[in-house]
């Protein structure tokens, strides 16, 4: 950061009277306010905006713009988060008036060439799970799980089977399965996971009898392994009656090489704006469509986009549907996006990226194993969970005085403290567009942040305006509005 830089608020920068712009008069006739809008509904006093002048604007946003660190400026190692490259064609096709242009309440005659998108985004991603059935509405992973499990709830209600009350999670699962269950109406148990960091057979069969309505799996699982006994899960499961959920938030590692359906899942989500490139992040913006098997298709959020006589439409004929779940058609933007990746890589692409994502991720394991405990097998998917407990054991070195750490060195931090099986968890990601050269320089810094001295990370970063801000007294008292000093 340039040190030069103003650090005051907008609204400190503000001076009475101070203008960008002076409109001209105007020359519409002018409309009494209570024809409008009733004094009753109106604000008596304008709202207390800054008064600065252009450029003063143009430098204070600029200037916010540089502290932030992005995809675009930074190496962002987030295990499970992925936060990878946005092809920047994406961005400019998307952002094409015809497409980014359009209004969701326009016929459907007139904006045919969208309704194509999304119906060739159902069907590239109903051929990437295995699974037949598609919606594109919910707006985000964690949304596209309730989603799945309000259509499992239907699906169960339907059939008479309403003992049908838990729902199954590992215990290495996002913490949004759990949550998701609860909101659909479900108890959420916990299964244990084993010495492998897979699913104990032994507590999933202790736990799985007639009650159980959904078995919800992440695999690859939060510590980027694969469930090698994921075809005798599924096969129990069905066998005594539930259904099986696949996380797809980790589909980036399998894209091309095997489908959830395939492998027995009934129902999946994908992360749009993860697996295929939206941008991400900030809480959003994000997509989540789920795919399902042909028996669950009548409970489908609607509309969903289908085509007739060469002509595409919206089709509501679900009389069994749990309903809208979101606004219009889902988040259409980062739809376009994930579609235009699909279209440029191609099926022969896409199995590219995964081999990638799995390469990169085992060459960074590689690299900094024996520095960092990583407790869970000498190969990953497409990320993996290192752990500093040794280093805080022995050197008195957290896991977050190691994210701090990576301040310095011009690093965002890998996920810390997740998943919460591994003690002083480091989850890193490194995706498949990151060089070998950056993967390296990530490498090298995390094995000199191991051997520097606690007292000094303990205060990093060194580098930033702010070191280590009281995160417990934010989250508990957050200031969320500008107060004048008086």
């Amino acid at each position: 950061m340039n040190n030069t830089q103003s650090t005051e608020l907008i609204f400190e920068l503000s001076r009475t009277g101070r203008r960008c712009h002076i409109p001209p008069q105007s020359d519409v006739p002018e409309v009494p306010l209570d024809n409008l809008l009733p004094a009753k509904y109106r604000a008596q006093n304008a709202p207390p905006l800054p008064e600065v002048a252009e450029i003063d604007l143009i430098r204070h946003f600029n200037n916010l713009s540089t502290r932030n660190m992005c995809i675009d400026t930074n190496f962002y190692p987030l295990g499970s988060c992925t936060m990878k490259y946005n092809p920047k064609r994406h961005e400019r096709w998307s952002a094409d008036p015809a497409f980014a242009g359009l209004h969701p309440l326009q016929d459907e005659e007139t904006c045919q060439g969208m309704l194509e998108v999304l119906w060739e985004m159902q069907n590239f991603l109903k051929e990437i799970s295995g699974l037949p059935a598609i919606s594109l509405q919910p707006a985000a992973g964690a949304h596209g799980e309730l989603t799945a499990l309000y259509v499992a709830a239907a699906y169960f209600r339907d059939k008479g089977m309403t003992q049908r009350k838990k729902v199954l999670v590992p215990d290495s699962a996002h913490g949004t399965n759990p949550a998701s269950a609860a909101l659909a109406g479900f108890e959420s148990v916990t299964v244990k996971g084993n010495a492998k960091g897979l699913v104990d057979l032994d507590d999933f069969r202790r736990k799985l009898d007639e009650t159980t309505a959904v078995f919800m799996i992440t695999n690859p699982n939060t510590l980027g392994l694969f469930e090698e006994q994921i075809q005798t899960i599924t096969q129990e499961v069905h066998a005594a009656g539930g259904l099986v959920y696949l996380d797809g938030a980790n589909m980036n590692a399998i894209l091309g090489i095997t489908r959830p359906g395939d492998f027995g899942a009934d129902m999946q989500h994908y992360n749009v704006h993860k697996t295929f490139t939206g941008p991400h992040g900030g809480g959003g913006p994000g997509s989540g469509p789920i795919t399902v098997r042909d028996f669950l298709a009548p409970y489908l959020p609607t509309p969903i986009v289908a085509k007739k006589d060469n002509k595409f439409f919206l089709d509501y004929n679900y009389p069994k549907s749990i309903g809208r779940v979101r606004s219009f058609f889902g988040n259409v933007g980062i739809l376009f996006r994930g579609w235009a990746y699909i279209r440029t890589l191609g099926a022969k692409g896409l199995k590219e990226v995964s081999q990638h994502a799995v390469l990169n991720a085992n060459y960074l394991l590689s690299r900094i194993k024996g520095v960092y405990d990583v407790p869970h097998g000498d190969r990953c998917m497409h990320e993996f969970v290192a752990s500093c407990k040794t280093l805080r054991r022995e050197k008195k070195i957290s896991a977050m005085d190691v994210c701090k750490g990576l301040l310095d060195y011009g690093f965002h931090a890998p996920t810390v403290y997740f998943p919460l099986v591994v003690p002083e968890a480091l989850m890193m990601e490194p995706t498949e567009t990151e060089s070998k050269e950056t993967l390296d320089r990530f490498a090298e810094a995390l094995i000199e942040i191991a051997s520097q001295e606690a007292t000094y990370l303990q205060h990093a970063p060194h580098t930033l305006p702010i070191s280590r801000p009281d995160v417990v007294k934010a989250d508990r008292e957050p200031i969320l509005r500008w107060t004048a000093k008086v």
